[in-house]
């Protein structure tokens, strides 16, 4: 795994970036934006405190994992 930005683990988690660098400083990793990159190791660490912590409520994706779309209004009408 290449190196990742805050703000793409952000959008693939569901979170906002502030939330992402929070925990990353928790965990002691320095970043200065949500334009810096992260190791994969680093990666694997937040990943795993984020689950642990249950954020927002919901279980977090992994990187990298396919989402489901959302359905469309004509879906949810059953046409």
């Amino acid at each position: 795994m290449a190196k990742v930005r805050v703000y793409e683990l952000a959008k693939e988690f569901g979170v906002e970036s502030k939330v992402v660098m929070a925990k990353l400083q928790e965990l002691g990793e320095f970043v200065r934006s949500a334009s810096s990159t992260i190791e994969a190791p680093v990666v694997r660490k937040l990943t795993d405190a984020l689950q642990g912590s249950g954020s927002a409520g919901k279980p977090a994706a992994k990187p990298g994992a396919p989402r489901k779309a959302a359905p469309t209004p004509a879906a949810l009408r059953g046409a």
